[in-house]
């Protein structure tokens, strides 16, 4: 027979654990799934939405989580994915994406479109600009509070022909013409695809565009950003369709030489061979960067070594669960997700890195938020 006392350190041990166990619910899961979708955040107040979830768009108001995801005005441009958001002031500037521009449009397309959405009156605008470089995958994010830098994102001419010709072929009547697009598309070394390899800045107060500086890495999209006053560390991304890259590296806005490289991403205690992950959750936790989750198609490496430009052409796409901690910029392998997950918002909190929804292992939009926090010798998860 358990005593009072036992009883009642069984109910306090179900409220807080650490690893893959998780603490008792107190963060409000989304109203509705969100993957591949945008995510900003001012201040206290957290802001996820488009993607799978079309025109929607929610704010979670950290100082006040028992109202939980507050539905905000619908978005007024077409619906898109992979697009990207930043915050500046009170104000999120959404860049890029991809999508129909009209809902009978023959195929999607990459917008180079910019819309603005004011937090105070809860409205949308469209902004009269168009971003000089395609911005699908792109990360951004604001050193200043003032400009807004971007770092890769996929080529609009190069895509958008992809996408007219593979939607405009039949594939059940000329399978071999709808393969043969396929295969020369995903066929094409890195540097082939013209993914934007300069930094560029938009200043929304005039309007401009800028270029930075030309990156001399390979451009990549899908990149987690963590952002630390001037300096954006970038984790990871894709090189090209279907093939990542573990390499890290960290840009400081203003510097003579913007540009560091850090250690990459370990191989998972799981395999001998980091893929690389794209659409990672990331954000800062009691000092240390946490990147957490990605997807990657596992074996797409080894085959590129081998000189297969169609690296992930057989393999199927992989959903990681893993958590990774830089600490004193060295990387270490912490405890998993509860299950693997991509391509959905992460914010950096006072109690930790907030996560909310993502695509799941079955290809659904998950509803699910957590909260990582770094112990000191694993991540703690806060359902």
């Amino acid at each position: 027979m358990k005593t009072r006392n036992s009883l009642f350190a069984l109910a306090l041990s179900s409220l807080i654990v650490t690893g893959n166990t998780l603490a008792s619910e107190s963060w409000p899961d989304l109203p509705e799934g969100i993957k591949s979708g945008v995510s900003a955040q001012i201040g206290d107040k957290v802001y996820a939405g488009l993607g799978s979830s079309g025109s929607a768009f929610y704010l979670l108001d950290l100082a006040n989580i028992d109202k939980g995801w507050q539905k905000q005005a619908d978005f007024i441009g077409p619906a898109r994915n992979g697009a990207t958001a930043t915050a500046v002031n009170d104000k999120i500037y959404i860049f890029g994406g991809a999508g129909k521009e009209q809902a009978d449009a023959t195929s999607p397309i990459l917008f180079d479109t910019v819309y603005q959405f004011d937090t105070t009156n809860d409205t949308w605008s469209q902004v009269k600009s168009t971003s000089p470089v395609g911005l699908l995958g792109a990360a951004s994010y604001s050193p200043n509070g003032s400009q807004i830098v971007f770092f890769g994102g996929y080529n609009k001419a190069y895509f958008d022909q992809y996408l007219y010709d593979i939607n405009t072929t039949d594939k059940k009547a000329q399978p071999d013409k709808w393969q043969s697009i396929v295969d020369n598309y995903m066929g094409m070394a890195p540097r082939d695809y013209k993914w934007n390899d300069k930094v560029v800045s938009y200043d929304p107060k005039t309007n401009q565009w800028n270029t930075l500086i030309v990156s001399p890495y390979l451009p990549n999209c899908g990149s987690a950003l963590v952002s630390n006053g001037n300096t954006a560390t970038l984790v990871s991304g894709e090189i090209k369709p279907g093939l990542r890259t573990a390499e890290v590296k960290q840009f400081n806005f203003g510097a003579a030489q913007p540009w560091k490289s850090l250690h990459s991403l370990p191989a998972p205690q799981s395999s001998n061979v980091q893929e690389g992950v794209a659409g990672a959750f990331s954000g800062e936790s009691n000092g240390v960067v946490l990147v957490a989750g990605g997807a990657n198609f596992h074996g797409a490496k080894h085959a590129f070594e081998q000189g297969k430009l169609f690296a992930h052409n057989g393999f199927s796409k992989a959903f990681n669960p893993e958590i990774y901690v830089l600490k004193d910029n060295l990387w270490q392998q912490a405890n998993n997700l509860p299950g693997g997950s991509a391509y959905g918002a992460s914010f950096t909190t006072p109690k930790g890195v907030l996560i909310a929804g993502g695509e799941m292992a079955d290809r659904s939009a998950s509803k699910k938020v957590y909260l990582l926090s770094w112990n000191g010798k694993s991540v703690d998860i806060q359902d």
